[in-house]
C-alpha cells in the first residue's frame, strides 16, 4: 500500500526552556492527513538549532552527538514507515510512531546489556560464578546508573552514545565523588569494558569501547602472614573456659593455618568432605567458595585433633558457624591477648599454610598450589616471595652440595 503522504518534522519546543537555557527537540509524523508528535529526548539552545535543516549548527562536541543521535532516530521512524508499507495494510502517524518507538526500546543499550550480563551470571552461581562475584557486578552497575543519571539526566544510555570522555569522567565519580579504593575503581572499570566488548562482539556497538583504555594500576600486596613466634602464640594462648566464643575463633584460625582452608569455607565443609585413602591417611576435599576450584589436603594431625575436638552428630558442618565480623573482633582480642603487635585476620591463616606449614617445610610449589586450589600457579608463586628463611635453607644445601667441586681451567 502507497502512501501519498509521509513527512518528519523537527522542531525546538520554545515554551518548555530548562534551567540550563536549553529548549527540548520534538518531532512531528505526518502521514496523508494524520499527525502524530512525540520527544526527541533532547535538547539544545536555540542558539544552536538549525530550523530549517532540523539539527544543530556548529562542530562543537554537543553538536556532533545531538546530530548524530538525530540522523539514528529519523532513520528508525522511515525504517518503521517502510516496515508498514510493506504490510500492505491501511496505517497512520501513530502506527509509525509506536513501531518506531518500540524498536527504539527493544534497542541494547549499556545497562541494560549489564543487566542481562548480571542476570546470565546469577544462573551460573555454583558452576563457573562464585556466589561473591555476582555483588560486585550489581554494585558497578548501580554506581554507573547513578553516573548516568548525574552526568547525562538519563536512565540509560546507548552504546553510540559512549566515547573516551565518558569512561575518564566515570573514573572520577568513582574517585572524588564516590571516594572508593583504586583496587575497587579499578574492578568497576574492568567490569564496564567487559559489557562493552559483549556490545561489540554481540554487534550492539560498532566498535569495542575503552579496548585500549588502560585501568588504574594494580596496588600490589603482598600476602601477610604470621612469624613462627607470633603463631606459636596463638597457638599456645591459654584461654579460660569462660571464653568459648575466644577458644573457637581460634581454632577455626589455626584450623586454617594447618589446612588452608578460607572462611568461606571453613563454616561449610562438613563429613562429606572427609576420606581416607589406601594408606589410612585422612583428606579434606573440597570446592571453593571463591571459584570452584578443587582443594586437596591430606590433613596434619593437628588439623585432625581438631576436627574431633568439635565432632558433634547433631551438626552438618565440621565446625560450629561463627559469623565472620565476631570471628573478625574475636581474633583481634586474641591477638591483644597473645601479646604481639600487627594485624590478625583469619585469611592470614590461609596465608600462613602457605608460607610456615608448607612452602618452609620444602613442599613443591606445584603440589601448594593444587592444595590451596588457586587457578594459576602465579597466584601461589606470590607467597614463595615471602619465605626468606626457604631460601637460605635451599642455599646452604646448595654450598653443601658443591663444597667439594674444582675449578678446571
Amino acid at each position: 500500500m502507497k502512501q501519498e503522504k509521509f513527512k518528519v518534522l523537527l522542531y525546538l519546543k520554545k515554551s518548555s526552556v530548562n534551567k540550563s537555557g536549553k529548549a527540548p527537540i520534538m518531532g512531528r509524523i505526518t502521514v496523508d492527513h494524520s499527525m502524530a508528535q512525540f520527544s526527541c529526548k533532547l535538547s539544545c539552545k536555540e542558539s544552536l538549532w538549525n530550523a530549517r535543516e532540523s539539527r544543530l549548527n556548529g562542530k562543537s562536541r554537543e553538536a556532533v552527538i545531538t546530530n548524530a543521535k538525530l540522523d539514528k532516530l529519523l532513520l528508525a521512524i522511515n525504517d518503521a514507515y517502510k516496515a508498514l508499507v510493506d504490510r500492505n495494510s491501511p496505517f497512520d502517524a501513530k502506527d509509525v510512531k509506536h513501531l518506531f518507538q518500540g524498536s527504539m526500546d527493544a534497542q541494547m543499550t549499556l545497562l541494560r546489556l549489564f543487566d542481562r550480563h548480571i542476570a546470565e551470571m546469577k544462573a551460573r552461581v555454583g558452576i563457573d560464578v562464585s556466589h561473591r562475584t555476582v555483588p560486585n557486578y550489581i554494585y558497578a552497575r548501580q554506581r554507573l546508573g547513578i553516573f548516568i543519571k548525574k552526568r547525562f539526566n538519563a536512565s540509560d544510555l546507548a552504546f553510540s552514545q559512549l566515547n573516551e570522555q565518558f569512561i575518564r569522567e566515570f573514573q572520577d565519580f568513582l574517585v572524588i565523588d564516590e571516594s572508593l579504593a583504586v583496587e575497587t575503581v579499578r574492578h568497576y572499570l574492568a567490569y564496564l569494558k567487559k559489557i562493552c566488548r559483549i556490545a561489540f562482539k554481540e554487534g550492539h556497538a560498532d566498535k569495542h569501547y575503552f579496548e585500549k583504555y588502560p585501568l588504574l594500576k594494580q596496588k600490589e600486596n603482598p600476602p601477610r602472614t604470621l612469624s613462627r613466634e607470633n603463631f606459636e602464640k596463638i597457638r599456645d594462648l591459654k584461654l579460660e573456659e569462660h571464653q568459648g566464643s575466644h577458644i573457637i575463633a581460634r581454632d577455626l584460625f589455626l584450623f586454617a593455618c594447618y589446612a588452608g582452608t578460607a572462611y568461606v569455607d571453613v563454616v561449610t565443609i562438613t563429613n562429606d568432605n572427609l576420606s581416607k585413602d589406601d594408606a589410612g591417611n585422612l583428606w579434606l576435599k573440597y570446592k571453593r567458595g571463591k571459584n570452584g576450584s578443587l582443594c586437596r589436603v591430606k590433613l596434619l594431625p593437628e588439623a585432625i585433633e581438631l576436627i574431633e575436638k568439635y565432632k558433634d552428630k547433631s551438626r552438618k558442618t565440621l565446625f560450629p558457624y561463627m559469623d565472620y565480623q565476631a570471628l573478625k573482633y574475636r581474633l583481634y582480642s586474641i591477638r591483644e591477648l597473645a601479646g604481639f603487635q600487627g594485624a590478625l585476620s583469619y585469611h592470614m591463616g590461609r596465608h600462613s599454610f602457605s608460607t610456615l606449614i608448607t612452602l618452609e617445610a620444602g613442599v613443591p610449589i606445584e603440589t601448594v598450589s593444587k592444595m590451596l586450589g588457586h587457578g594459576d600457579i602465579k597466584t601461589t608463586q606470590i607467597y614463595a616471595r615471602v619465605t626468606p628463611k626457604k631460601l637460605f635453607e635451599d642455599m646452604d644445601k646448595y654450598i653443601e652440595a658443591t663444597k667439594d667441586l674444582k675449578l678446571v681451567l
